[in-house]
């Protein structure tokens, strides 16, 4: 069972040098993937006099995200695991696969990220609006709430199948472009009912610097539930006994 793979870690390995570069990591291709992504959005808001929400609009997105997330996981796998989002980095904690006090330097330095990029675009723009995400008109919180969780399930279960699992083999060197490509497809099917965060980093940085935080709720609950039971799910049913263990006191 994978709830006996948990474990909360050592106080050690909150200052070990090899989490504080990992968790540096995770705030660059935070950075490097929240800039890319809201960037495009502020562009072709400013292209088209605020036309985002068109179908054109909405391509922009998905190719942005997908192109700057498979970018962020690939310059981030072989120093952190290139999570680039909370719901990832929670989704690998109830698997077994990451000790609680790492992921929690994982999260602030991916929550530190997504601020630090939307402040950039914030300057870098003269001041143009950061767009928090919000709910199409028509769509209700349960509903977005749903959407959200399914979307990050989907996320989190192509992780662990092309990054996490053991047997994965060749799939390994293809996992960035698998992870960009299904928010890409998500961002497709979600973009014009809830935004498809599918990442509470990515709605958390918009949110800070526009300081809107009408159902922002929607954006934690959503994909930390999603994640959560897609590492459950694949850590049960499609990874043996067989894991790697975890950091021991000798390792520090």
């Amino acid at each position: 069972m994978p709830i006996r793979n948990i474990s909360v870690g050592r106080p050690e390995e909150a200052t070990h040098p090899d989490a504080l570069r990992a968790a540096l990591a995770e705030f660059i291709c935070t950075l490097i993937f929240v800039f890319a992504g809201s960037g495009s959005g502020m562009a072709f808001n400013k292209l088209t006099n605020d036309g985002a929400t068109t179908p054109s609009g909405l391509v922009a997105a998905a190719l942005a995200h997908a192109f700057g997330l498979f970018v962020a996981v690939s310059v981030g796998a072989n120093i952190s695991g290139g999570h680039v989002n909370p719901a990832v980095t929670f989704g690998a904690f109830v698997g077994g696969n990451i000790t609680l006090l790492r992921g929690i330097l994982y999260w602030i330095a991916q929550l530190l990220g997504s601020v630090v990029a939307c402040l950039l675009l914030k300057f870098t723009t003269g001041g143009l609006a950061v767009p928090a995400f919000s709910l199409s008109a028509g769509v209700g919180t349960l509903n977005a709430f749903v959407f959200e969780i399914v979307m990050t399930f989907g996320l989190v279960y192509t992780v662990y199948a092309t990054a996490v699992d053991p047997k994965k083999g060749s799939l390994g060197t293809i996992a960035p472009i698998a992870i960009g490509f299904i928010v890409g497809a998500n961002i497709f099917a979600g973009g014009a009912f809830t935004g498809a965060s599918m990442n509470p980093a990515v709605a958390f940085g918009p949110a800070v610097v526009s300081w809107s935080w009408a159902g922002h709720w929607i954006y934690w609950a959503g994909p930390l539930v999603g994640g959560g039971i897609a590492g459950i799910v694949y850590e049960f049913f499609f990874i043996s006994n067989t894991h790697e263990q975890l950091p021991s006191s000798a390792d520090y």
